[in-house]
C-alpha cells in the first residue's frame, strides 16, 4: 500500500457533491482505499449517472440534499464527524449559468459559506479544500498560463461566482479557521475528461454519445484552447493536497491543478483525439454558431503544485483520451463500465 493509501484508510471523508461525475470517481478511489466516506448533494444531476452506474450509494453513507440548507448540511456534518472536507458541490456548466444565474450564484457562493460555517463549528475537521475551477482568474486571453497569484474575476455567472467562492474561503480561513488548526486550501483545476460524465454541452460526452449513435461529432468552437487532462489526474491532486495540508498546515493555499503544454488542445483537436481512440470510422464537423460569450483561450501556470507537493500528471492527453474512449465504449456497448472503472483506478494508484 502506498503512501497516500495508508493515509486515507480510515478516515472519515465528507465529499460534497458526490453524484456527479467528479464525486463518483472520487469516492470510488476514497473507497478502494479503505476511506469512511459520506456524500452530501443533490440526486444525480444525469440520467444515466455514474453514481447510479456504480451502485455507490450501497457502498458509502450518501446524504441526498441541498448545500443551500444549512440545516440539512449541519445534520450531515453531525452524522459524518469527518476529518477532512472535499467541497465539490455546485451548479458547474458555463451554459446553464446563463440560463439560471441566480441559482448558480446561490449554489456556488452561498453553498460554500454554508460548509465553511458548518466547519467553523465542527471540531472534527482538520483539513479542507474548496474545488474551483480554472476560469476563476480574469482572462486575458494570453497565451502564457495565469498563476496563482492573479486576480480573480470570472466573466460568466459560473466563472464569477467561483471568484467569489475563492474569496469567501479566503475570508473564512483568515477569521476563523487559522486559530483552530484547520488546513484550508482551493483547487483550481482545468478540464477534466474521463468515462462516466453525461452531462450536457460537454466535449467528450458528446463525442461519445454521437460515435455510439453512428452519427459525426458536432463541434461549436472548434478553436479554443483549454488544458485537458484525465479525471484521476485531477482527483489524485486534491487528494494530495489534503493528505499534504493535513500533515503540515503551512502548505495550505490556492493550487492550479493542470496539465503540461502539450495537453492544452483545441476542440477541434481534442476531438480528433478521440475519434483516433474510438476508430470505427468516427468523424466530427464544425458547426459554429452564435453562443453565449465562453473565453477562447484559457491556460494556466502549474509551477506551484509541481514544486511544492511534487504532482505531475500521470498520463498524458493521448492516454487519458484513449481511457476515456474505453469507458465510454463499454458503456454503450452494454459491457462491465464500472469494471473498466475499478481497473483504471487499480493502474493509476499503481
Amino acid at each position: 500500500m502506498g503512501e497516500m493509501e495508508s493515509f486515507y484508510t480510515n478516515k472519515r471523508v465528507l465529499v460534497t457533491g458526490h453524484t456527479g461525475f467528479k464525486g463518483s470517481w472520487l469516492c470510488e478511489m476514497l473507497l478502494q482505499m479503505g476511506a469512511h466516506v459520506t456524500g452530501y448533494s443533490l440526486e444525480p444531476p444525469t440520467n444515466p449517472s455514474l453514481f447510479e452506474i456504480c451502485n455507490l450509494q450501497e457502498k458509502m453513507d450518501s446524504i441526498i440534499g441541498d448545500i443551500r440548507d444549512i440545516e440539512r448540511l449541519k445534520s450531515a456534518f453531525e452524522q459524518a464527524e469527518p476529518d477532512l472536507v472535499i467541497h465539490m458541490a455546485a451548479q458547474p456548466l458555463v451554459i446553464e449559468s446563463y440560463r439560471t444565474p441566480v441559482y448558480t450564484f446561490e449554489t456556488n457562493i452561498m453553498g460554500t459559506v454554508n460548509v465553511l460555517e458548518c466547519i467553523r463549528n465542527f471540531s472534527s475537521v482538520k483539513s479542507f479544500l474548496n474545488v474551483t475551477t480554472d476560469k476563476v482568474y480574469l482572462n486575458m486571453e494570453r497565451k502564457e498560463g495565469y498563476s496563482e497569484d492573479e486576480m480573480l474575476c470570472g466573466y460568466d455567472p459560473y466563472a464569477n461566482s467561483k471568484s467569489c467562492s475563492e474569496l469567501v474561503t479566503k475570508s473564512y480561513k483568515n477569521a476563523f479557521l487559522n486559530e483552530k488548526n484547520i488546513a484550508v486550501s482551493t483547487a483550481r483545476s482545468g478540464n477534466v475528461i474521463g468515462g462516466g460524465d453525461f452531462s450536457d454541452n460537454r466535449l467528450i460526452p458528446d463525442c461519445a454519445k454521437d460515435t455510439a449513435s453512428d452519427r459525426s461529432i458536432k463541434i461549436r468552437n472548434p478553436n479554443s484552447i483549454r488544458p485537458y487532462q484525465h479525471v484521476l489526474d485531477t482527483l489524485y491532486a486534491y487528494l494530495l493536497i489534503v493528505q499534504k495540508q493535513y500533515e503540515n498546515p503551512e502548505l495550505a493555499g490556492s493550487y492550479n491543478i493542470g496539465p503540461d503544454e502539450d495537453g492544452c488542445k483545441t476542440s477541434a483537436e481534442l476531438a480528433t483525439l478521440f475519434c483516433s481512440a474510438w476508430g470505427d470510422n468516427a468523424k466530427w464537423e464544425n458547426i459554429s454558431v452564435a453562443n453565449p460569450h465562453e473565453d477562447n483561450v484559457l491556460k494556466l501556470n502549474c509551477t506551484k503544485i509541481y514544486n511544492t507537493l511534487g504532482w505531475l500528471p500521470k498520463w498524458d492527453i493521448g492516454d487519458a483520451v484513449c481511457k476515456t474512449a474505453k469507458w465510454y465504449k463499454a458503456y454503450y456497448q452494454k459491457d462491465d463500465a464500472r469494471k473498466v472503472m475499478l481497473d483504471q483506478i487499480k493502474e493509476f494508484l499503481q
